[in-house]
């Protein structure tokens, strides 16, 4: 019997055309004895590496093609990734850091992401006894050379490569920060976009400037477009790039661009945002989420050369702004002068205590912009806010980490963020920029503005309100 059922077993396999071997394949054994499973995951891990390692491969030839020291430099992180690719990476970004406080509304991208930079700045070295210039790696002192960069304006980089090829037939030297020795410390070069205005800034170790008329006179044959050159001395042992003392050499010392259909002056120390493009989409939004009527009171705090303010005071009842910096100060005054603006104020000042003084002399405002630095705002600040109560805060971040750390002190002082919307002012950076409207919750139920509704429709069913109540 048992001999039977082998050869049944023999012949049944015979006649199904199948092998021991295959039968073992089938069950998910090879001819080692080893699962088949087994082998197939180490294989999937191993194509995986290989994928990523090529991914990565890819990412470094294409940032490479686009800027040969992308990689040393530091400046441009996302350089590698597709726009696209780079814009999704900050709305989640934005969404896992904002998901606590409001909606955030997709974020709007360049229709060309490159050379939207109107504000450069390159460090001056010596290297195999050439001069070079660039920038300093990322949070090092290593100077990197760059002749051309993916962001900055075209015309800048030419101009900043002119200069370096003068200095030898100048007999200036760079300065070097170890030795103390040198006077060429670094370039800043800053265009008006809008008007094609362009200053250089020569930013310099020593007031004494051997044949500055005969330097100045060849910069400005070959390149005439240039309409104000600068000398800015800054003699200290410092890693700021500009000093105290400024003299002009040539032009007015300062330029002029347009923004949202107004002109702005702009000094060699003036805040402005550095990519104008997107600045006017974000600042005409910051505006429109205010909701002003004509009749507020609007405070614009870290207000800079008055750019929101003066934007703002086209619609509001009277702008104050207030700022710490002296010349952005003195900019913002001539900025309101040139506009025929005349319901703004300018005070030099620090903005949270200028808005607890406010406060204490019983005065109030409806709105408050605030666009701070980097790091963000202050707890005395924000406190600040919460003294003057006003109804609204518009709050322009360029840093979601810092603005999600402040909206939660702005709840806890009775402040509600209603919706977020996101530009990219800074494509192939991690950076991008923000604005947040907050609402005072303190305020009627029905001022607050419901979270499935869009911006847009929000006020249009406030207006709607209005005329009601006015025909009633």
């Amino acid at each position: 019997m048992m001999e039977n059922r082998q050869k049944s077993d023999g012949r049944s396999m015979a006649q199904s055309g199948r092998t021991r071997k295959e039968i073992k394949n089938q069950s998910g054994i090879n001819s080692d004895g080893k699962r088949k499973g087994q082998n197939r995951e180490k294989e999937q891990g191993r194509q995986k590496g290989q994928n990523k390692q090529n991914g990565e491969k890819e990412r470094n030839r294409r940032a490479k093609g686009l800027c040969p020291v992308s990689k040393k430099c530091g400046g441009c992180q996302m350089l590698d990734k597709p726009y696209e690719e780079q814009l999704r990476q900050k709305q989640k970004q934005l969404e896992a850091l904002l998901k606590d406080f409001c909606r955030v509304y997709p974020i709007e991208g360049m229709d060309n992401p490159f050379h939207y930079r109107n504000k450069v700045h390159a460090a001056f070295g010596y290297r195999k006894g050439q001069a070079i210039s660039g920038v300093y790696k990322e949070g090092t002192h290593e100077l990197v050379a760059v002749e051309q960069c993916m962001i900055e304006d075209e015309k800048a980089d030419e101009i900043i490569g002119t200069i370096r090829g003068m200095l030898k037939s100048f007999k200036i030297r760079t300065y070097d920060e170890d030795t103390g020795y040198g006077f060429l410390r670094h370039v800043l070069v800053r265009t008006g976009f809008a008007t094609g205005q362009i200053m250089v800034v020569l930013v310099t170790a020593s007031p004494v400037f051997p044949s500055r008329n005969n330097f100045v006179r060849a910069l400005r044959d070959r390149h005439p477009e240039i309409t104000t050159i600068i000398q800015n001395l800054n003699d200290r042992d410092t890693s700021m790039v500009l000093g105290d003392k400024e003299k002009v050499l040539y032009g007015k010392g300062y330029i002029e661009d347009i923004l949202c259909g107004c002109t702005f002056r702009i000094s060699s120390k003036s805040f402005y945002q550095v990519n104008p493009v997107q600045t006017e989409k974000l600042y005409a939004r910051a505006i429109e989420a205010a909701g002003l009527t004509g009749k507020e009171t609007v405070i614009d705090a870290y207000c800079g050369i008055g750019t929101i303010g003066i934007l703002a005071s086209r619609k509001a009842g009277k702008v104050i702004g207030v700022e710490l910096n002296q010349d952005a100060v003195r900019d913002g005054v001539e900025n309101a002068k040139g506009n025929k603006i005349d319901n703004i104020q300018f005070y030099c000042n620090d903005a949270g205590r200028f808005m607890v003084g406010m406060a204490q002399a019983g005065e109030s405002a409806d709105v408050v912009f605030m666009d701070p630095p980097r790091s963000g705002s202050t707890e005395e600040f924000i406190q600040s806010v919460a003294v003057m109560q006003p109804k609204k805060v518009v709050y322009v971040s360029c840093n979601p980490v810092t603005l999600a750390r402040d909206l939660k002190v702005f709840r806890e002082k009775g402040y509600r963020a209603l919706g977020a919307w996101a530009y990219d002012l800074f494509p192939h950076t991690g950076h991008v920029e923000t604005v947040c409207l907050l609402s005072n919750r303190k305020l009627k139920p029905n001022t607050y503005i419901k979270l499935s509704l869009d911006m847009e429709d929000y006020y249009r069913i406030k207006d709607a309100e209005k005329e009601k109540n006015k025909t009633s």
